[in-house]
């Protein structure tokens, strides 16, 4: 008779084995403030009437600062009805967990920040100071540039929406000047027959330089495009659907098409600072009366003779060549600028919630993390701690 096995195990089925875990995402609920812009000629607002009906609707509580959306043409009613909880108390606003802004905020505002708060805005590093990130560290809070945010395919959607806007406000600008409303030339966009068309050179080729010349075109005029990149130029070829004057940025094919163009668009970008393409002696053999608007303002221009000014006061003549360098384009067009970044904004902040909060958020997305650059009050940075001479750490090392 043989002998039955006291167990129906064998020793290696009862070994402890590894097992992995799934990580349950559970819906979490946000509590977002929206406070007033208060950054000067700053009008624009993070959230639509009708994205704040969509966050309150899956289930979210957003509490907007009376007159927030008052510069982009949104009343308190219209965000009343959305669902959004509107007060006149700053504090109250700044105390929710979660911050949305256009602009970063001041010192006196992160002082209003509760400890741990969740802040999404532009970072704007190149108008930061060390305090600034000192600030945010001591209230350890985590803080995402919404300019830094990477999509899907690479690219950054916050960005480029602005430059969209950036390209095709440039040549509206350009079409008001002209006019002789303005003390311009008096000449008109468009292909009028039996009148040669406006002549324009655009310097890069990026989304500005395609908005641009997209718009141009549109209005019939002749486009020329320099830039040093042949992939750009190749690219923004097909984008427009038709041929296209394209050079590389040579200065005597430069200095040629300058001679001869009525508005000049700059829309070159540099790393650090935007490179100088056009001298003081190319700007004195412009025609009289021509236009200048350099949209690379906000990197330092790429127009020797280009200094700031701002949507008061946004011209000034210099080698009888208007010139138009406000750094801050899109914020002219609050409201379609406001429609533009709500759009991008309402997907991230329904993902969040719908991953369980901002922790995973950052764990499954990886262009929402590239964003990140203060990890409850760590900074993530490198750019910003190698600019700014400050410890960081790696987000990957902190998030996993």
């Amino acid at each position: 008779m043989s002998k039955q096995p006291l167990s129906p195990f064998t020793k290696q089925q009862l070994l402890p084995q590894e097992e992995t875990l799934e990580i349950y995402r559970k819906k979490g609920e946000l509590f977002i403030g929206i406070p007033k812009e208060t950054a000067y000629q700053e009008k624009r607002v993070c959230l639509t009437p009708d994205a704040v009906y969509a966050l309150v609707n899956n289930g979210h509580r957003v509490l907007l600062e009376s007159g927030a959306g008052k510069g982009a043409n949104f009343s308190d009613k219209d965000y009343s009805e959305a669902g959004a909880e509107i007060t006149k108390d700053t504090a109250k606003v700044f105390s929710c967990p979660m911050i949305l802004k256009v602009e970063p905020p001041t010192l006196d505002q992160i002082e209003l920040l509760n400890p741990q708060t969740i802040l999404i805005s532009a970072l704007q590093l190149k108008t930061q100071t060390k305090k600034y990130f000192e600030a945010l560290a001591s209230k350890r809070i985590t803080a995402l540039a919404f300019e830094f945010i990477r999509d899907t395919d690479g690219s950054y959607p916050a960005v480029r929406s602005l430059s969209e806007i950036a390209g095709t406000a440039s040549i509206l600008i350009a079409s008001e000047l002209l006019s002789d409303t303005k003390n311009g030339n008096g000449l008109m966009f468009g292909n009028i027959s039996g009148v040669p068309p406006i002549e324009i050179v655009i310097l890069g080729a990026g989304t500005v330089g395609e908005f641009a010349t997209r718009s141009a075109l549109g209005l019939g005029a002749n486009v020329k495009v320099f830039d040093n990149s042949i992939t750009k130029l190749r690219r923004i070829q097909a984008q427009v659907g038709r041929p296209l004057f394209t050079s590389t940025i040579q200065p005597k094919n430069l200095l040629k098409a300058l001679k001869r163009c009525d508005v000049v668009i700059g829309a070159v970008r540099g790393t650090n600072r935007a490179p100088i393409v056009v001298s003081d002696a190319m700007v004195q053999a412009m025609k009289k009366g021509a236009i200048i608007i350099d949209v690379s303002i906000d990197m330092g221009g790429c127009f020797e003779t280009s200094d700031v000014t701002s949507h008061k006061y946004p011209t000034y003549l210099k080698h009888n060549v208007l010139h138009y360098c406000v750094p801050n384009i899109p914020a002219r067009y609050p409201r379609t600028a406001t429609v533009s970044i709500s759009n991008i904004f309402t997907p991230y902040l329904l993902n969040i919630a719908e991953d369980g909060g901002i922790e995973n958020s950052l764990r499954f997305d990886k262009g929402l993390k590239n964003g990140l650059y203060f990890y409850h009050g760590i900074l993530t940075s490198k750019p910003v701690g190698e600019w700014f001479d400050l410890k960081y750490t790696d987000a990957n090392l902190l998030i996993f």
